[in-house]
C-alpha cells in the first residue's frame, strides 16, 4: 500500500481486493479514515455523505465524499462517491440498488453517519437545550443507521461472511458508567451501541457478524482546526490540552476495521463493543507514527483518574 509519507513506519495492510464497502458517512473524520483503509487494503468502497463539490451540507465545511473517493482510489482501492442523505430512504434505496447492478454485492456496511456536532449545546441541560436540535441530533445520529442498515443488509446477506460496522463514541464499558456531554450526545451515542448489539443478534442466524467500533481521541479535521493545529503540527496544542498527547489518526480506526474486515473469524467478535486501541492489541497494526494509542484505558486510568499527562505506557 501507499503510505501517506514516505518516512512513516510501513504496515501491511489485509487483502480485501474483490470486497465491496459501503462507508456511509465517509466526508471526513472516521468515516474517511475507514474508507481510506478499506481501500488500502484492496477494496471497492462506496463512499456517501451531503458534502460534495458542487454543495456543502449545513455542516458547511470544506471536505467532500469526492476528495474521500480519490484518497480511497490513492490508496489502491477504487474509491465511488455517491451523494446521499441518509435520512431520506429513497436515496438510500438508490444507492444500494445502484451498488447491486454494479457490483453484485456487499460484503462491508460501516454506519458512520453523524455530522451533528454543531448542533449539540456542550454542557448543556436538557430543559435548556434548543429542542429541535436536540432532535435533529437524535435523527442524525439513530434514524440515518436505521434507514441504511433497512436498505443495505438484504444485498449484505446475499453471501455469508459479511460485517457491520456501527461506529460511535465511547466504549459499552465507558458509557455506562460515565455522563457523555449532555442528554442528546449520551443518547445518540449509546443508542448506536445498542445497534451494534441488537444487530449482532439478528444477523448471527445469516452468517453475517455486527460491532460497535470507537476511536479514541480523534484528530479529525474538525478536532485539529478546533485547536488550531495541522497533522503535522499537532503537538504544539499540548501546552494547552496535555492530554491530546493520546489522540490518534483517523486512519488507525481505519485499520481496526480493515483488520475485522479481513478476519475470517470476526465472528468472535460479534455484537460486541470494540475500540481501536483495544483491536490494535488483537491485530497487531499501528497508527500512522507507528504507535498503539490505547485512549479509552488512558482515559479512565489517567484523564479521569486525575493523574498529570502522560501516555508511557498507553501508545
Amino acid at each position: 500500500m501507499k503510505n501517506t509519507k514516505p518516512d512513516t513506519p510501513l504496515h501491511t495492510a489485509p487483502d480485501l481486493r474483490g470486497k465491496v464497502a459501503l462507508v456511509a458517512g465517509a466526508t471526513r473524520g472516521a468515516g474517511r479514515g475507514i474508507a481510506v483503509e478499506l481501500g488500502a487494503a484492496g477494496a471497492t468502497v462506496y463512499v456517501t455523505g451531503r458534502s460534495t463539490r458542487a454543495q456543502r451540507s449545513e455542516y458547511d465545511r470544506p471536505e467532500t465524499i469526492e476528495d474521500t473517493a480519490d484518497l480511497v482510489t490513492e490508496a489502491g482501492g477504487t474509491g465511488i462517491a455517491v451523494p446521499t442523505d441518509h435520512l431520506d430512504p429513497a436515496q438510500v434505496k438508490t444507492l444500494v440498488e445502484r451498488i447491486d447492478k454494479e457490483q453484485g454485492r456487499l460484503d462491508v456496511l460501516v454506519n458512520d453517519i453523524w455530522g451533528a456536532e454543531n448542533l449539540v449545546e456542550w454542557d448543556t441541560p436538557v430543559w435548556e437545550h434548543d429542542l429541535d436540535k436536540g432532535l435533529r441530533v437524535l435523527r442524525l445520529a439513530v434514524d440515518t443507521h436505521a434507514i441504511t442498515s433497512r436498505h443495505a443488509l438484504p444485498l449484505l446477506l446475499r453471501h455469508p461472511g459479511g460485517l457491520v460496522v456501527e461506529t460511535t463514541d465511547g466504549t459499552d464499558e465507558y458509557n455506562r458508567a460515565n455522563y457523555r456531554v449532555n442528554y442528546y450526545y449520551d443518547l445518540a451515542k449509546t443508542a448506536v451501541l445498542r445497534m451494534g448489539f441488537a444487530l449482532g443478534h439478528e444477523l448471527a442466524p445469516h452468517g453475517a457478524t455486527a460491532v460497535v467500533v470507537t476511536p479514541g481521541w480523534l484528530r479529525s479535521e474538525l478536532m485539529l482546526e478546533h485547536y488550531g493545529v495541522t497533522e503535522d503540527t499537532w503537538r504544539d496544542a499540548l501546552e494547552k490540552v496535555p492530554h491530546f498527547a493520546i489522540s490518534e489518526t483517523p486512519r488507525y480506526v481505519g485499520r481496526a476495521v480493515a483488520a475485522l474486515a479481513a478476519d475470517p473469524d470476526v465472528a468472535r467478535h460479534n455484537g460486541k463493543s470494540l475500540s481501536s486501541g483495544g483491536l490494535a492489541q488483537v491485530y497487531g497494526f499501528t497508527d500512522l507514527d507507528g504507535s498503539r494509542p490505547d485512549a479509552w484505558r488512558y482515559i479512565v486510568e489517567v484523564q479521569d483518574a486525575g493523574r498529570p499527562a502522560d501516555v508511557t505506557g498507553y501508545r
